[in-house]
């Protein structure tokens, strides 16, 4: 038997991000050191509660969250509870968690964790699902920790797909651009990083993951406790997205991002060079060297396409834990697209 790949997800719930960390939780191939907080869709504070709220869910209060940055480094913090709702949750109002309370120190809790990951020999992932503030952080007071680094997937930026808060950028890299030029450089120039990508899960694969009325309803039938928890935390993003992009049902992120760290082959791209724009009308773009124009050798592997159906059948046989023998059917004719 393999051993468990050690994660330390960082985050800012958020919507997605709870259904993101749901996924993590229910997956036997990982074991999760910790989940640092970052300012993003909520402030921290705010985040890391909601963090400790979907651990209470899933019976995890033994993990532990550690809260991060609550600024990005240059910009102006711009949150998104316009998308998430003012508790971050969809207005779902969940009660606090009291029994354990997030505690200080989320970059020197990475940091110490990939120290203690390089000495033994045994690497750590890291699985970043919001803004990079805290890995920007990270690299600025602590590069020689990146030697513990296995693989970094990041939530961010598009390729081609055009912006959610922008014509041109991806929320989590126009929350705080700088940070994650930053971290971008890192892999280009850091020896620590040398011939290691970070993989990242854009707006190009994660618009085509909509959880749907519909899909919504199946979940409920497949575990109704579940079922209703997502119901009740996606209904305000649902009408967010119909609102914004008359989309019927909701564009969900980042549990795509925990996905491909867990099963690769559920999307495939290339190896590029990529940079970050901190200036202007395309703050937070992601200039993707796709046609090599820069000559610089790659320090990300774009993804761009993806299975929808199989991202479901993974979701869904996890988190609802329904029958994967029932699912696929069930789901191709719910979403339509299988072969037969």
């Amino acid at each position: 038997m393999n051993a468990k790949r050690k994660i330390i997800i960082d985050c800012d719930p958020g919507i997605d991000d709870a259904l993101a960390l749901m996924l993590a939780l229910c997956s036997p191939e990982v074991e999760i050191l910790g989940i640092t907080v970052v300012c993003g869709n909520v402030p921290t504070e705010k985040g890391a509660e909601n963090a400790l709220k979907v651990l209470q869910w899933m019976d995890r209060l033994d993990i532990p969250v550690y809260l991060g940055e609550e600024r990005p480094l240059v910009r102006n913090y711009v949150d998104a509870m316009d998308t998430h709702g003012e508790d971050g949750l969809g207005e779902s109002h969940y009660p606090y968690v009291t029994t354990v309370r997030p505690r200080a120190g989320a970059v020197k809790f990475l940091a110490d964790s990939l120290l203690t990951a390089a000495a033994s020999k045994e690497k750590l992932s890291i699985i970043a699902l919001g803004p990079l503030t805290n890995l920007a952080r990270l690299v600025q007071q602590s590069p020689e920790s990146l030697d513990g680094l296995d693989q970094l997937v990041s939530m961010g930026g598009s390729y081609k797909s055009h912006g959610n808060c922008s014509p041109v950028a991806e929320y989590n890299y126009w929350c705080d651009p700088h940070g994650a030029k930053v971290v971008y450089n890192a892999f280009y120039t850091l020896p620590q990083l040398s011939g290691k990508e970070i993989h990242m899960i854009g707006l190009d694969v994660t618009r085509q993951i909509v959880l749907t009325p519909n899909l919504l309803e199946y979940m409920c039938r497949l575990n109704p406790e579940r079922g209703e928890i997502i119901r009740r935390i996606t209904g305000f993003y649902m009408d967010f997205h119909w609102a914004q992009e008359g989309i019927i049902g909701c564009v969900i992120n980042d549990p795509l991002a925990v996905a491909y760290f867990l099963a690769p082959s559920l999307c495939t791209g290339f190896s590029s060079y990529t940079d970050v724009e901190t200036e202007g009308i395309s703050l937070g773009q992601t200039l993707v060297d796709a046609y090599g124009f820069w000559g610089r050798h790659p320090n990300s592997h774009i993804l761009t396409e993806t299975n929808p159906v199989s991202f479901m059948e993974m979701f869904c046989s996890r988190v609802l834990k329904g029958s994967e023998k029932a699912l696929h059917p069930m789901l191709c004719q719910l979403m339509g697209g299988c072969e037969k």
